[in-house]
Parts: structure tokens; C-alpha cells; sequence
């Protein structure tokens, strides 16, 4: 089961049982077809949607999607994310992110940033090459860059420090 925030401030109670969606544990009769990658057709009560999937945060459970060329917001919560909200914890997933480590061994093919230099969470700080594959290694949070641990050419290991944030 799933709560669905959107951004209105209205919450939709979620629950899948076999092939039957319940919202508000009422059942939904609709019918969705895809008819893109990230699009789709809809139609509820005789009435017709077209839905994109404009942005996904699967982390954080936050989506954005264009239904019918308006944009809404969506945030989901399992029952894990409550029960962690009824016991306080709820922000213990969006503790500091102090540095970026190697996810691999491999060599550092570039480096986009330097000492002092704000990132956004998703902007690209390195290529890290592994297994001929070029792996862009992203922000995981907003933050200020504090040191750049490798330069281009540099071997690491899995699990080195490769930028450490303020």
C-alpha cells in the first residue's frame, strides 16, 4: 500500500490486490495503454488522460507527470517511509553526504569539478572508466565541493575517495 501525496496537499490511499488498483480502497476501472516510453492513454469513467512521466526521483519516491499538458507532483510513501515518520525518523534517509567514493575499480577519464565549486544533486563530477564502460558519476545532494581526491589518468580502487563535500 501506498499514500500518494500530490502536490494540492490531497493523499490518496494506494493498493494493489491481484490485478485490481484500489484508490481510497475503492476499486478503479480504467484502462491504461502506453503508447510511448514514459506516455501513456488513460481512460477513467469515460473521461481520457494522456500521462508523461516527466521526472522520476525512485529514491526519494517523488515523480512528475504531465497529464493532459498540466504538471503534478506526486510524492509516494510505502509503509516502511510511515512507520519511519511515526517513530521520528523520517529524515534519516537525507542525512549529510560527506564524500563520493569509487563504486568500482577503474580509471578516471575526466573531472568536471573543482575545490569551492557548488554542485546541484545530478550534476556529473566525474567519468570513471570500468570494464571499457564510462560510468558518470553524479552529485548524490546539493553541496560544495570541499577537495577533488583524483585527477584525470588516476587508477582507483572500489571505494576510494574520489570528492569529499563541505
Amino acid at each position: 500500500m501506498y499514500h500518494i501525496q500530490v502536490e494540492n496537499g490531497n493523499t490518496y490511499q494506494v493498493e494493489k490486490k491481484g490485478e485490481l488498483w484500489l484508490v481510497n480502497q475503492q476499486p478503479l476501472q480504467w484502462d491504461i495503454v502506453p503508447i510511448a516510453p514514459r506516455c501513456y492513454h488513460i481512460l477513467v469513467d469515460n473521461k481520457t488522460f494522456n500521462a508523461e512521466l516527466v521526472k522520476a526521483d525512485y529514491q526519494a519516491k517523488s515523480f512528475t507527470f504531465r497529464i493532459n499538458n498540466r504538471l503534478y507532483q506526486l510524492l509516494a510513501k510505502n509503509r516502511f517511509d510511515l512507520l519511519l515518520e511515526k517513530m521520528g525518523m523520517s529524515n534519516a534517509a537525507t542525512r549529510k553526504i560527506n564524500d563520493l567514493k569509487a563504486p568500482m575499480p577503474g580509471l578516471i577519464l575526466s573531472v568536471s569539478v573543482s575545490e569551492g565549486q557548488q554542485v546541484k544533486k545530478g550534476d556529473s563530477l566525474l567519468i570513471l572508466e570500468a570494464m571499457k564502460m564510462e560510468n558518470v558519476l553524479k552529485a548524490p545532494a546539493d553541496a560544495v565541493v570541499k577537495a577533488v581526491k583524483v585527477q584525470q589518468g588516476d587508477r582507483v580502487e572500489k571505494n576510494a575517495i574520489l570528492v569529499v563535500f563541505a
